[in-house]
């Protein structure tokens, strides 16, 4: 969808915290037709849960395109390595290298972080294996994993100024495509996406805006104070302030519709990441009102 020139469309898909697979089927048959690719994310938070290859898996079986996540956090060289054949050899087509959480975040703090690797350095070593053949240790292998590579990206974050910098380091490592942290404030992304296009590098990797609809203005509230790396503007609490309380659902759902729309417009932009965490049945309605349904299709 991307090297085709089409505005893509990725989703969210929370694995459960338990062995139930019809957690992932539900979900995935209601992103089923609405996305055209879904993430699984990897230990979230360093909370215990499902794997992410194994709900992509099911989520395959479902009819959808998984993009697996993997962090550095669990797993050292050897086991990110292992773990990519694996995913590759499963029929899963796209992945996502992440750094990961910090378990000091999670339902394990007493547990060991490994973080043998950094994303970027993930990234490279998952280019370097699809397109050399080659493991880290510089041996050959016989069959490559065919992957598309997708690493993330904060606009938010402190420094400013650095932010396009290690956005550009990302793409030089090879990732294919970018996933944002969610957009709240389009303004610091749109000088965000002025500053990666100085660099020429939507020219050398596909970014996708990260959205999401907010159920409450205590969540809108819990993201700007708590969530290091989010910038929700006040201008965005006052809206969801200003509506009735049992609105501010439907608020959340029209403010995200808003954003897709002003994002849209911004050169650079190759799509959008739709997450909504546990608000799945809100995808198929937020993208149908930003004219983003019915999805493209193309042919294999």
């Amino acid at each position: 969808m991307l090297e085709a020139g089409q505005f893509a469309v990725t989703g969210e898909l929370g694995p459960p915290q338990s062995a139930d697979p019809e957690v992932i089927r539900r979900k995935a048959r209601i992103l089923k037709g609405s996305v055209d690719a879904f993430n699984v994310t990897d230990g979230q938070t360093a909370v215990v849960r499902m794997a992410s290859w194994a709900a992509c898996l099911m989520g395959k079986e479902e009819g959808l395109d998984p993009i697996v996540q993997m962090t550095c956090r669990d797993r050292n060289r050897i086991a990110i390595q292992m773990d990519v054949l694996g995913v590759a050899a499963l029929g899963i087509s796209n992945i996502l290298c992440l750094t990961g959480d910090h378990i000091k975040f999670g339902n394990h703090p007493q547990s060991k972080a490994v973080f043998d690797l950094d994303s970027i350095q993930f990234v490279k070593m998952v280019k370097e294996m699809r397109d050399e053949r080659k493991f880290q240790c510089g041996e050959e292998m016989m069959v490559e994993p065919r992957l598309f590579i997708g690493a993330a990206a904060n606009p938010f974050a402190d420094p400013f100024d650095f932010r396009t910098i290690r956005l550009a380091k990302k793409v030089t490592a090879g990732a294919d495509f970018i996933q944002t942290q969610i957009v709240y404030n389009v303004d610091r992304f749109a000088e965000w996406m002025k500053r990666a296009r100085d660099k020429g590098l939507p020219e050398r990797t596909k970014i996708l805006a990260g959205v999401a609809p907010i159920k409450s203005v205590g969540a809108a509230r819990y993201m700007k104070a708590n969530v290091p790396g989010m910038d929700v503007p006040d201008e965005t609490i006052e809206r969801l302030r200003g509506v009735p309380k049992e609105q501010v659902p439907r608020e959340g759902i029209n403010l995200c519709v808003d954003i897709i729309n002003r994002v849209r417009q911004i050169e650079g932009v190759a799509g959008i990441h739709l997450m909504a965490i546990e608000w799945e049945d809100a995808v198929p309605e937020i993208l149908h009102a930003a004219g983003l349904l019915p999805r493209p299709i193309l042919a294999a």
